[in-house]
């Protein structure tokens, strides 16, 4: 892939007055890349202190169709469903050999997308350009997968689920989603964090950069620092919690702060009522 990455960077940092057939050949090439899972924004790097690093040059060629792409329209029915997007982005073409499954009910999944076999998408779930979502996993109704975001095997993302994009600036390290992990409803996880393997984030769950995790089996505050995401540890259950405040009105009105907490590590009891979601695969 080097040489395709050299000429995506050189298109990305130098662009021409107008892009001619073989820049959009490129696009084309790189894009479909994506599809198959030979490039992706981000990748496993045991070198790494969060185990992942990104790949600047694959976000920037995301970036690049975005700047090629002329508004069309991409309507199936232009009287009852409107929708006109960049060219160079279209719906992402999908076929029963392809071993996803699409239930019926208005779920969209825009090209660039890597999707591995025995995914399933709940409708409505939307995923963006450039997200990889692994073999056996489960994007349940009213879920987004941002753009870039990294989803491994057999995870669950539930039901109004937030994986947020991190498409710019293009160093950043988009959200990390490791094998085994589920992610219960109306979670949101965002800035780049880092979920580890066989982590399980419980109903309404918030974690961002800025967001401190309070563990309670181990004695730590797991936080983001100017150079490293918020990295949840493995098998870590995390629930969404408070913690008062300590001075001035807001301890004199009683008042807590939102907060997640680390209130235990998976055990037997824990992969038992996991178990249950296979049956809905």
């Amino acid at each position: 892939m080097q040489p395709m990455q050299e000429q995506i960077e050189a298109l990305f940092d130098n662009p021409p007055e107008q892009y001619q057939p073989d820049h959009f050949a490129l696009f084309a090439s790189f894009r479909d890349a994506l599809n198959r899972g030979l490039v992706r924004a981000a990748e496993p790097d045991a070198a790494a202190p969060s185990g992942w690093r990104v790949n600047a040059w694959v976000k920037k060629g995301i970036l690049l169709g975005f700047r090629m792409g002329t508004l069309v329209d991409m309507s199936i029915d232009a009287s009852r469903q409107p929708w006109f997007d960049r060219s160079t982005w279209p719906v992402r073409r999908l076929s029963p050999a392809d071993g996803v499954r699409i239930v019926p009910g208005g779920s969209s999944i825009r090209d660039g997308v890597y999707l591995g076999r025995g995914v399933t998408c709940m409708p409505p779930m939307y995923i963006n350009t450039g997200a990889w979502v692994d073999e056996g996993t489960m994007v349940d109704s009213h879920a987004l997968v941002g753009s870039c975001a990294q989803v491994g095997k057999r995870c669950h993302i539930s039901a109004a689920a937030q994986i947020g994009g991190v498409l710019e600036p293009v160093g950043a390290l988009p959200v990390i989603i490791e094998d085994e992990v589920l992610v219960g409803g109306n979670c949101g996880v965002y800035e780049g964090t880092v979920v580890k393997r066989r982590a399980v984030l419980g109903a309404g769950v918030i974690l961002t950069r800025s967001t401190p995790v309070y563990d309670l089996v181990r004695g730590v505050i797991h936080s983001a620092t100017e150079d490293q995401p918020l990295v949840i540890p493995e098998e870590a259950v995390v629930v969404a919690g408070s913690r008062a405040v300590s001075r001035g009105v807001g301890k004199d009105w009683g008042i807590s702060l939102y907060t997640p907490v680390i209130v235990k590590y998976r055990d037997s009891k824990t992969d038992a009522r996991l178990q249950l979601e296979d049956f809905l695969r």
